[in-house]
């Protein structure tokens, strides 16, 4: 069983930047996918970016590449999003997820569902 909690979140100005945090604990493999999911209201849970913690593949969505970034310290087992640049479609609450991973597991078709932990979000509101 894998905990996952969110911290980071909070209110900016266009153009602002954040840098999210997901503390991990517990889980007994050696290697997870993890990766930040977002979910504005009365829209589906959909993918930031992951990142396998063993060879640290990268994932990034459209919407996220050249702005955000995913990082992951093994020593802390942290999980971090430095979002730069925000706009005020980014806000939404963000989601740490995590699930098992595999060399051979395409990062870029996992959807949420396929994630089995969750930590309980935190809340990014970027204003105009």
């Amino acid at each position: 069983q894998v905990q996952l909690v969110e911290s980071g979140g909070g209110s900016v100005q266009a153009g602002g930047s954040l840098r999210l945090s997901c503390a991990a604990s517990g889980g007994t493999y050696s290697r997870y996918c993890m990766g930040w999911f977002r979910q504005a209201p009365g829209k589906e849970r959909e993918g930031v970016s992951i990142i396998d913690t063993a060879d640290h593949r990268t994932y990034y969505a459209e919407s996220a590449k050249g702005r955000f970034t995913i990082s992951r310290d093994n020593t802390e087992n942290t999980l971090y999003l430095q979002m730069n640049s925000l706009k005020p479609e980014d806000t939404a609450m963000y989601y740490c997820a995590a699930r098992r991973c595999f060399s051979y597991t395409s990062l870029d078709l996992l959807p949420p569902s396929l994630f089995e932990y969750w930590g309980q979000g935190t809340q990014v509101t970027v204003s105009s």
